[in-house]
């Protein structure tokens, strides 16, 4: 359950040290969880990597602290919480994603994220 104003770690190589979540969409409700495409803003870049420092950008959120409730009974929770910077196509900004991410991610079509992870939980 993220809302306005948290920090996520960055889950890809987009040089990124941080993102500040910005606008939630309506349609999703006050709070977002693992799935969901949110606004969201650079906090602090790598001089030389892909998105720059205050740059404004839609991410996706792949792992939460809060854990989610799956259809067969069982919850997943991760130890923090991170996104995947993307684009106006929904295909990542960076070339590596970095830690596991959670299966509902494939499920609801970014396959190309879910190819790119060393691990789908």
């Amino acid at each position: 359950m993220l809302q306005l104003r948290t920090m996520l770690n960055p889950a890809d190589n987009c040089g990124a040290k941080k993102f500040m979540i910005i606008g939630v969409s309506h349609r999703i409700g006050k709070y977002a969880t693992v799935g969901d495409v949110v606004m969201a803003v650079v906090e602090g870049a790598d001089p030389n990597g892909i998105v720059a420092d205050k740059e404004k950008l839609k991410i996706l959120i792949v792992r939460t602290k809060k854990e989610i409730k799956r259809r067969d009974g069982t919850y997943l929770r991760f130890d923090d919480n991170a996104a995947v910077a993307i684009d106006k196509n929904g295909m990542p900004r960076g070339t590596r994603i970095l830690g596991p991410i959670a299966r509902e991610v494939k499920e609801i079509g970014y396959t190309k994220i879910a190819s790119l992870a060393r691990e789908v939980v």
